[in-house]
């Protein structure tokens, strides 16, 4: 299976930034991707370095205006593509949710971000309610996708439960990047965290991992910080965390590459992780802390 993977600097124009995603998508497709994943609400600017109510208004409905944008697309194009949307459920709730679109255009499935971080320049509890679909894969035409989003991807309860139900990938469109105080050794330590927790998914679960993060510095609209540098370093993990595909920290890519999803069940054969799980030993993990 071909995978594409859109990593990409936005600007506060939706419509450009838009524009640049299809134009994308299309350079994916005329590759031979079968699935495109795109980064974490890719159609507008990182909105979360700040609490502003004026923000709720980017918020959409799923069906809405991104779905049958990118569904006609995906469509003409014939090719599964995974989205990152701010969703508006309900007046006054919301949510962070990945779609996934299938080749006739039709949303496969979505899946509502579980896992919200509120820190310095990450005021997403602001913003979004915890999701309530669980972990769930969605099943499309290209296989069956355990599609997490950003800030989940350091949980490896996530990864797992996506497993056992079944998933063939893993999929983390993704927002993150470095605050400037910090020192170029912390930078390092971070990003190479964040590659390495993913990368412990892939070879825990036996399990490909795509991992599609945003470039590019996005300011602080209340200048309380100096904005944040999103690292890009977009990856693509093989189920022994294999390196197959990694961007570059600051640049725009559109790249594609081969995977083989029925690797993981030989993966599996030579590291059987599911066989040896003391499931009867696991109890106390729905504790808070012990």
């Amino acid at each position: 299976m071909r995978i594409g993977l859109i990593q990409q600097k936005n600007s506060n124009d939706i419509a450009e930034n838009i524009k640049r995603l299809q134009q994308n998508i299309r350079k994916c497709a005329a590759e031979g991707a079968e699935l495109v994943v795109l980064q974490e609400l890719h159609n507008g600017l990182y909105f979360c370095q700040t609490e502003d109510t004026t923000q709720f208004d980017l918020a959409e409905s799923i069906p809405g205006s991104s779905t049958d944008l990118f569904g006609e697309l995906a469509k003409e194009l014939g090719i599964v593509l995974v989205l990152s949307l701010f969703e508006k459920r309900a007046p006054g709730l919301y949510h962070n949710t990945a779609v996934v679109l299938e080749k006739d255009g039709s949303i496969a499935g979505k899946y509502r971000k579980m896992h919200i971080p509120d820190d310095p320049a990450y005021y997403e509890k602001f913003y979004f309610t915890p999701g309530d679909l669980g972990f769930t894969p969605i099943d499309t035409s290209v296989g069956r996708l355990g599609v997490l989003v950003c800030w989940d991807q350091w949980y490896p309860e996530a990864a797992r439960l996506m497993a056992m139900a079944g998933a063939e990938l893993l999929i983390y469109p993704t927002a993150i990047g470095w605050e400037s105080s910090d020192s170029e050794e912390e930078k390092s330590r971070q990003l190479e965290a964040w590659v390495t927790v993913q990368r412990g998914h892939a070879v825990a679960n036996g399990l490909p991992v795509i991992a599609v993060n945003r470039t590019g510095h996005e300011p602080d609209p209340s200048k309380q910080t100096n904005g944040i540098q999103f690292w890009g370093n977009s990856f693509v993990a093989g189920p022994q965390g294999e390196f197959l595909l990694r961007l570059s920290a600051d640049q725009e890519e559109v790249r594609w590459i081969d995977i083989d999803p029925t690797r993981s069940e030989q993966v599996r054969r030579w590291w059987p992780f599911f066989r040896d799980r003391r499931i009867d030993a696991f109890q106390n993990l729905t504790e808070r802390y012990l």
